[in-house]
């Protein structure tokens, strides 16, 4: 009977096979080092600076497409634009091609519905056909005020309480849209209550909130941006808002962000509803009560 053994030689190929895997094994061990930390460095995305981050901000704007909203990340170093469902690719594209060679300073996100100001018919405050809803109550010596969205402000310049306006609230005596979004009405009725409790604050970005408005009542959510632009897409183009994921829908306009006791904002508008979500913006308050030199009550 025979033996059989193995042959211990190698073939040319074999050693190839051997030589190339060695040579693996060192490249993934180089790599584990210093050398992969500048690889990594290398493939890392560009970095913009302030002054090319204000430069797409401008170039966002300039573009003028409708249905967009967007706001400087400084701590991702990214122009995040939202666009609602109006906005086409072509449309940006345009945006891409207006940021020119910072274009890859761009973070585009979509939202559901479109971006408008929420005015509708129905209850709670009413004036010409139009229904908003209360933000925050002020003062000025003993005169009493309430603070609403501007775009409210701008069509309806006598308030009342009920949709037939019967009981008078008071006059507009002030508003500001676009550009802005806040208006100030006087209460001319002794008998309307004005309650008060809150203190004007800035929002900051992660803050979980609560938004109140005449037609969905009291959502909550949380703030993801500040000073942001929005380019509403039934015209008009507000800067400065507060950007977050509370659901809003028509009539709940001029209607108060808050956390607790802090006033934060007022309500200007978004896309969606409170079935599917959506994005809304709001104004500021401590921008509105300077502007109109009041104090919250």
């Amino acid at each position: 009977m025979r033996n059989t053994r193995t042959s211990s030689r190698t073939t040319p190929t074999a050693r190839r096979t051997a030589i190339a895997a060695a040579a693996g094994l060192l490249a993934a061990a180089v790599l584990t080092g210093p050398a992969a930390e500048a690889a990594s460095h290398q493939a890392s995305p560009k970095a913009f600076g302030a002054a090319e981050l204000a430069a797409v901000d401008r170039a966002v704007l300039g573009a003028d497409v409708g249905g967009t909203a967007w706001y400087t990340d400084a701590a991702s170093g990214r122009v995040v634009v939202t666009a609602d469902s109006t906005v086409s690719e072509a449309g940006l594209a345009k945006i891409r091609k207006a940021a020119g060679a910072n274009a890859g300073a761009l973070r585009v996100e979509r939202t559901p519905g479109t971006f408008t100001t929420l005015l509708g018919p129905g209850d709670a405050i009413y004036g010409g056909g139009y229904r908003c809803s209360v933000a925050f109550n002020a003062v000025s010596g003993s005169t009493r005020y309430f603070l609403t969205a501007g775009h409210c402000g701008n069509v309806v310049k006598t308030w009342y309480t009920n949709s037939a306006q019967s009981t008078l609230v008071g006059p507009t005596v002030g508003s500001s849209f676009p550009g802005n979004d806040y208006a100030l009405v006087r209460y001319d009725n002794a008998a309307v209550s004005s309650p008060g409790g809150f203190t004007a604050a800035d929002a900051y970005v992660g803050e979980a909130v609560k938004r109140s408005g005449s037609t969905t009542g009291t959502k909550s959510g949380t703030v993801t941006g500040l000073n942001a632009t929005v380019h509403y897409s039934g015209g008009g183009t507000v800067r400065g808002m507060i950007q977050t994921n509370v659901c809003a829908e028509p009539g709940d306009s001029g209607g108060a962000l808050y956390d607790g006791t802090k006033a934060l904002g007022i309500t200007s508008g978004g896309s969606g509803n409170c079935s599917v979500g959506g994005t809304t913006f709001y104004q500021p308050v401590p921008e509105a009560l300077a502007k109109y030199k009041v104090t919250l009550s």
